[in-house]
């Protein structure tokens, strides 16, 4: 069997903070999803942010009737990066509101340019 190492999770400081806020079992959920992420594997709740380029991914978790969405990075650095944290109140489907993406390309921006 072949060892795996697993790569850190790090956190964008207002990210950790408001994913502090969800409720406890969508806290475990999301938290299990990205441990399988820095084991290198894909969650069945993980799908691909678009408009970030590859590496720039979602956990969607529907959790007692609410949304809860965790945006993360693989591709910058060792680390997974956990952009933002969010729980999605929006009715217009399933897209992510654009004060949303707004934040994460911020955060986005702000990480690349702190781990130049």
């Amino acid at each position: 069997m072949p060892l795996t190492t697993s790569r850190p999770v790090s956190w964008i400081r207002a990210a950790q903070k408001d994913f502090q806020q969800f409720p406890q079992g969508a806290q475990t959920e999301l938290g299990r999803a990205l441990s399988i992420v820095a084991d290198g594997g894909h969650p069945d709740i993980a799908k691909p942010l678009h408009g970030f380029g590859s590496g720039v991914l979602e956990l969607a978790l529907r959790h007692r009737g609410d949304a809860f969405r965790v945006v993360y990075a693989v591709q910058i650095g060792e680390d997974v990066w956990v952009l933002h944290a969010f729980q999605k109140k929006s009715k217009s489907g399933i897209a992510t509101p654009k004060a949303e993406i707004d934040l994460i390309t911020e955060s986005l921006k702000r990480l690349k340019e702190a781990l130049r």
